[in-house]
């Protein structure tokens, strides 16, 4: 997977389409990223003990990779990572400007 947690993406389709964040997590297996205040959905949560009272909880859900592209620190565009192989190891690399990401 080319984006990893600490990235800044855009959200490219979908309800939040336009919206930027911060990785929080990447889901490998699923092919999904859960991103800090994108994708909420309202969790619904019984009382524990009488007394209580149930809550009402926005959560981020994972999104899937298809639908961010990832913002380069350097020319601050959205874009896609490529990888620059060289003898120093593997590096990801901005599309539209090169820089090493």
């Amino acid at each position: 997977m080319k984006i990893k947690k600490n990235d800044n993406i855009i959200v490219i389709s979908g309800k939040d389409r336009g919206k930027k964040g911060k990785v929080i997590k990447v889901f490998l297996d699923a092919g999904k990223i859960l991103i800090d205040g994108i994708n909420l959905i309202k969790k619904h949560n019984r009382p524990k003990k009488s007394g209580e009272k149930g809550q009402i909880i926005e959560a981020p859900s994972p999104i899937d990779v298809s639908n961010v592209k990832i913002i380069c620190p350097k020319c601050g565009k959205p874009s896609r990572i490529g990888y620059n192989l060289t003898k120093a190891g593997k590096f990801r690399m901005c599309k539209k400007c090169g820089q090493t990401i």
